[in-house]
């Protein structure tokens, strides 16, 4: 009896301690969307159990004015990506690429005459792109997206995309380049409806940026360099009306835009 009561206490303790053993388990593996952020087995076993679509996010390293910080596509765009792939379900995101095209360096042109910013030339951005495609396609990714938030480069992942898609045609593996999600449009009219004028909106460094960086965090703003733009500050409008709530609605417009195509993409290439 005394035997027998042992081995069922002795039995218990190894069940609990598998439950735990499990639970810990699980619980190491993060609740994450990006890449980065798994190890090789986390990330093999993902695709196997079906997320086989990836983003590629695409932002870029150049001046914005006096007020915001260099990095604010690379920001931008791993938040915006972490929100498509989560509204997706079965895609993860890859490391942001932050080297793009931004001018020449001699002589300086574009933001190139602004400290900090980082170019590539048109060539070599497509090779990155291409390469970083063919690694997703030898690890099992099915759906490769491109999204970029800057407007140097969106023509180069186009053909990127096309390139790799003609090249694997019939291999069941499919490249999309998304443009729909930088296509500010909805954004600015929108802005227009609340009495911000075409020239606030401008063309880089003003509102609809400043406006998204300080709904994602105003640590990325200096709001005490806040002012009408020159082509001297390297502002093209007017961010001084820029706030949070505007920005949120602007990453919104971006991460709809690009969750509603790249369903739309994937089931049509799908139907092929």
């Amino acid at each position: 009896m005394r035997s027998a009561a042992l081995q069922a206490c002795q039995l218990t303790i190894v069940l609990l301690a598998s439950a735990l053993w499990a639970v810990a388990a699980t619980a190491q593996t993060p609740d994450t969307v990006f890449l980065e952020e798994l190890t090789w087995p986390e990330l093999r076993d993902a695709i196997s159990g079906g997320k086989t679509t990836v983003i590629l996010p695409v932002g870029g390293t150049e001046q914005n004015g006096p007020q915001m910080v260099i990095g604010k596509h690379n920001f931008i765009v791993k938040y915006t990506s972490e929100q498509i792939a989560r509204r997706l379900g079965n895609a993860l995101v890859g490391p942001v690429v932050a080297y793009v095209p931004e001018g020449n360096l001699n002589p300086p042109t574009g933001h190139m005459r602004f400290p900090g910013t980082i170019t590539l030339p048109r060539e070599y951005f497509v090779k990155l792109i291409e390469f970083a495609a063919r690694s997703f396609k030898l690890h099992g990714f099915k759906d490769i997206v491109f999204i970029g938030d800057h407007g140097s480069y969106q023509d180069d992942m186009k053909v990127a995309a096309d390139q790799l898609s003609h090249e694997w045609n019939g291999l069941g593996v499919r490249v999309h380049f998304i443009p729909q999600y930088y296509n500010d449009d909805n954004f600015t009219g929108w802005l227009e409806t609340q009495g911000i004028t075409k020239r606030e909106i401008g063309s880089h460094a003003s509102i609809t940026d400043t406006s998204q960086l300080l709904a994602l965090d105003p640590k990325y703003i200096r709001l005490d360099k806040l002012a009408d733009g020159t082509p001297e500050s390297g502002v093209l409008g007017d961010p001084r009306r820029a706030n949070a709530e505007m920005g949120k609605r602007g990453l919104e417009f971006k991460i709809e835009a690009g969750v509603q195509q790249i369903r739309l993409v994937i089931a049509s290439s799908q139907a092929k």
